[in-house]
């Protein structure tokens, strides 16, 4: 993956962070492949990205424009343009630089992803699914479990959760390693009452990511149910050791557990 496109997906807003294993991918779809442009906007929309993750927003605006002025029809500062005026809480404007994007290139799929979390922010939620779908089957696009997972959270969010759950199972068969992924089929299981299942992918979720306190109060909740008193005691160590101050830690005083 080039470097630019590592560090756009950093900044994803929601984690990035994602076709279905069975969609049918067209040969005869008009694929583009990344955009090269000049060493001056490649410079300066790196240094829009960093600024930008420091939240050094006015920087950032600053560099973005001077890429545009160097390179005005190259796809990618217009993505993050269209992320930096999502921050500043300018939708209209927002929209307008996603747009842009991929009139530039339709298929970048980093512009898909961000576009489709922009729309599920504004609650068009079936245009937001539409889109990472979109995303996720660009066969040029090396990672289309992202889009699917992101599509899953977006309709997780919004209480379609049969629905988020095949988009969950999809993504983890194209990648079982997605930690958003496993983490939200753990809380699904747990709320299906389908413990074993929960606390395997609890498991697979702690061997890719580290232990949150939202992963440990799940595992204790769990294993409570389970009857493993040892994998309880375990976890509330650990989250009474390591996250002390949050909510979750607070719980167990409330809950009473040891």
């Amino acid at each position: 993956m080039p470097l630019l496109v590592q560090k756009m997906m950093l900044i994803l807003i929601i984690v990035l962070t994602l076709s279905a294993c069975n969609q049918v991918r067209s040969s005869n779809q008009k694929i583009r492949a990344s955009q090269t442009t000049n060493k001056i906007t490649s410079a300066n929309l790196d240094l829009g990205i960093e600024y930008m993750k420091q939240g050094a927003y006015e920087n950032a605006f600053k560099n973005l424009e001077k890429a545009k002025k160097a390179d005005p029809d190259y796809a990618p500062t217009y993505n993050v343009l269209g992320l930096l005026y999502q921050k500043l809480g300018n939708n209209k404007k927002s929209e307008e630089n996603f747009k842009h994007a991929l009139n530039l290139n339709k298929h970048d799929s980093s512009t898909l992803n961000n576009y489709s979390n922009f729309l599920c922010l504004q609650n068009r939620i079936e245009e937001a699914e539409k889109t990472f779908l979109k995303a996720a089957a660009n066969p040029l696009y090396d990672s289309p479990e992202i889009a699917i997972t992101n599509a899953g959270l977006c309709l997780s969010n919004n209480q379609r959760i049969s629905d988020a759950e095949k988009y969950f199972r999809q993504a983890l068969q194209l990648n079982p390693r997605v930690p958003q992924a496993l983490i939200k089929m753990c809380k699904i299981s747990f709320d299906q009452q389908k413990l074993l299942t929960a606390r395997d992918y609890l498991q697979r979720y702690h061997k890719v990511a580290s232990y949150t306190p939202k992963s440990l109060w799940l595992g204790i909740q769990i294993e409570q149910k389970l009857g493993d008193k040892d994998t309880v005691s375990s976890y509330v160590l650990q989250l009474k050791n390591n996250y002390p101050e949050s909510q979750e830690a607070k719980l167990l005083d409330i809950s009473r557990i040891q």
